[in-house]
């Protein structure tokens, strides 16, 4: 099995760019955040062409998920339990005998603004809902851009950055809370190296080049899929293309599933 996640930044804008990666990559799963499209608008013509199964919920401009699978899908649900449920920042699907959940966490804004208090409600509502649904022994992944660098070597200037609202002291504490529920994050199970980013900054000159980036999107596995991964791996390529997302394809690969 072979699973994916890339934060679009406007799936109508990328859709060529995820056709042609599906295509290459084929993998069995293939999350998507900030599709930035009404439901109405979602290019769903040009993926039905691919073959895959797809799950979408999103909104005018902003936000936006979808779920891509080679399996049918059972136990659709959009949203958090509560409210604000937030429907176009979180699908979860069954698929080949595994539950996704893909979640574009909000980025917060400003340490001092509503913006970064509502992120920190959203992932203690988001640790509810893991509790309330799954166990740690179930088949269970979570993908999805996460707008959190967990560690100082998950930013390029770690510095520079500390405080900022996907790199503190507190989000890391919070995040770590999932880890200690029991998810693994599969890219640190397979790589301790620093300079390992997935977002580069289109307002910073030459971030790519320069690799002035952040680790903000995840795969996290419970303990039946982690000890089943045999890889997890960014793939820089398609953020060097013409008119990239400011994101990248962060994959993991499982024996069996």
């Amino acid at each position: 099995m072979k699973a994916a996640t890339f934060n679009a930044n406007s799936i109508r804008a990328r859709t060529e760019i995820i056709v042609n990666w599906l295509a290459e990559n084929k993998p069995d799963v293939l999350c998507v955040q900030e599709t930035k499209a009404q439901d109405k608008d979602f290019p769903a013509d040009a993926f039905a062409k691919t073959g895959y199964e797809f799950v979408f919920k999103g909104e005018k401009s902003y936000n936006g998920v979808a779920i891509f699978s080679k399996h049918k899908f059972t136990n659709v649900g959009f949203g958090l339990d509560s409210e604000p449920r937030d429907e176009a920042r979180m699908i979860t699907a069954k698929t080949g005998g595994v539950t996704i959940v893909n979640t574009y966490i909000p980025q917060g804004f400003e340490m001092e603004s509503e913006k970064y208090r509502y992120k920190l409600d959203w992932l203690e509502r988001l640790l509810k809902y893991f509790k309330k649904h799954f166990k740690p022994t179930d088949k269970l992944l979570w993908l999805g851009d996460f707008n959190i660098a967990f560690e100082a070597r998950d930013v390029y200037d770690p510095v520079r950055l500390d405080g900022t609202v996907c790199f503190n002291r507190q989000l890391s504490q919070n995040f770590k809370k999932f880890m200690d529920w029991g998810f693994t994050d599969l890219f640190r199970k397979h790589c301790d190296k620093d300079g390992q980013f997935t977002f580069w900054d289109y307002r910073e000159p030459n971030g790519v080049k320069r690799n002035r980036g952040w680790r903000l999107d995840y795969i996290m596995a419970t303990e039946p899929m982690a000890k089943k991964c045999t890889a997890c791996l960014i793939d820089k390529k398609p953020r060097m293309l013409e008119k990239p997302s400011d994101h990248t394809f962060l994959v993991a690969e499982f024996k069996g599933s």
